[in-house]
């Protein structure tokens, strides 16, 4: 299996959006994400304020291809960082900034998203090792407020929008200098069939491709 770090950058530089499927259940998790992938989709999180999340990490983890980067959401201590290495998730998205939470993951081989706002707390995440910072709430900031961070950020490191931020900001956002986003509720909600879901994600990838290629 390919490592964390290279499979974060490869489903980044392949589709830079990453499915929150915050709420998913365990036995419905398999088939949201097959429509996800179908539509494109190379990066999956489950919030673990989702019901028994650990499980449909661990399914998912099961069921998706290499090139499929899987993983946590809304995590917040050094033992559910661990855990997560436990089951082979990938990927950790945390809500905000917590040095001993980013270093366990790292230390478990997992590509690590990490909630920031202030420049203080990115450069505290990228310190601590972060594959790649998280503005959140995206939408409370100015559009080019990443490109400002950029302007003295290390260039390795992505910045993703997440936080009511949705397909039409896409063009606004990247052109402020936001390199991925992630995508909530405008993909999945609780009680949403795998086909909803599935031309949901199809018409965020659309969006995405559009402008990619302007």
């Amino acid at each position: 299996m390919v490592g964390a770090q290279d499979a974060f950058a490869r489903a980044m530089s392949t589709l830079p959006l990453v499915a929150i499927l915050r709420g998913v259940r365990p036995d419905e998790v398999v088939g949201i994400a097959d429509a996800l992938m179908a539509a494109g989709f190379t990066l999956i999180e489950v919030p673990l304020n989702s019901p028994d999340p650990f499980d449909s990490i661990a399914r998912l983890v099961d069921h998706c291809p290499d090139d499929v980067v899987v993983g946590a959401g809304t995590v917040l201590s050094v033992a559910d960082a661990e855990r997560l290495g436990t089951i082979g998730a990938r990927l950790m998205v945390t809500p905000i900034i917590d040095p001993e939470v980013v270093r366990a993951a790292t230390d478990a081989g997992i590509a690590t998203a990490i909630g920031c706002m202030t420049p203080g707390e990115v450069f505290t995440a990228i310190n601590a090792g972060a594959t790649a910072v998280k503005i959140f709430p995206a939408n409370a900031l100015p559009i080019r407020y990443a490109a400002d961070l950029k302007a003295v950020m290390p260039r390795r490191c992505p910045v993703l929008a997440v936080g009511g931020v949705g397909a039409g900001d896409f063009a606004a956002y990247t052109a402020g200098g936001y390199d991925g986003f992630g995508l909530g509720s405008s993909l999945y909600a609780p009680g949403l069939a795998a086909d909803e879901v599935g031309a949901r994600a199809a018409a965020v990838v659309a969006a995405w491709r559009q402008v990619e290629g302007s």
